[in-house]
């Protein structure tokens, strides 16, 4: 679905054109939200998000997030989800490109000279598990971590290693089953990303966030 364009007053905050966008803010989504690049304890050092204080979401995106936590809310009632990042603007995407390039962490960071990836177009979030108190669950690398014990595909070696605990991977996998069932692919690497297409459908069906 092809998200119609419209104008925005020079000089609004990410947040305002966000939601003249029509892109939701999923606070109203019974999720809780802490936006790791409006600090600087992310993987750059840098805060990226400077006039934005919510995380956003394509209505569709938005659907199935809700979706993915009212399924948590059947399996664990005291959990929530934690977003961590949504939608992200391609001037943020140039941002955090350029404060990685040249080093091995640029891996881990889509290219905005080669389109970018799915948090550029709303459709992807990263997001982890909190207790009843707001403390994020153990899930045995912190979001963002770069590296294999991020990785999905050997968690069951992991804990057999003890890299991983089996908690860990029990929490992991209860995050994984409730964003599958609001309509969220995983991807290998990390964890805690979902998204609800791939970059060619994105391409194809949606409009990016050029700004």
């Amino acid at each position: 679905m092809l998200m119609a364009s419209c104008l925005v007053v020079s000089g609004a905050t990410l947040d305002e054109r966000l939601e003249s966008f029509g892109y939701v803010d999923v606070s109203t989504l019974g999720v809780s939200v802490s936006l790791m690049y409006a600090q600087e304890d992310n993987f750059t050092g840098k805060v990226l998000y400077t006039d934005m204080d919510n995380a956003w979401l394509h209505p569709n995106a938005a659907s199935a997030l809700a979706k993915a936590a009212k399924a948590l809310f059947r399996e664990a009632p005291t959990l929530r989800l934690l977003v961590k990042d949504a939608a992200r603007p391609m001037s943020v995407q140039r941002r955090m490109f350029n404060a990685v390039k040249g080093t091995s962490k640029a891996n881990y960071v889509a290219n905005p000279a080669r389109g970018g990836g799915l948090h550029n177009y709303g459709l992807a979030v990263d997001v982890t598990l909190v207790d009843a108190e707001g403390r994020e669950l153990p899930m045995g690398t912190p979001v963002d971590h770069l590296g294999k014990e991020a990785h999905i595909d050997s968690e069951e070696a992991m804990v057999k290693s003890g890299i991983l605990s089996a908690q860990e991977m029990k929490n992991r996998r209860l995050l994984r089953k409730v964003m599958k069932e609001g309509g969220f692919k995983t991807i290998r690497n990390e964890w805690w990303h979902f998204q609800m297409v791939g970059r060619a459908t994105a391409r194809r069906m949606y409009k990016r966030l050029d700004f």
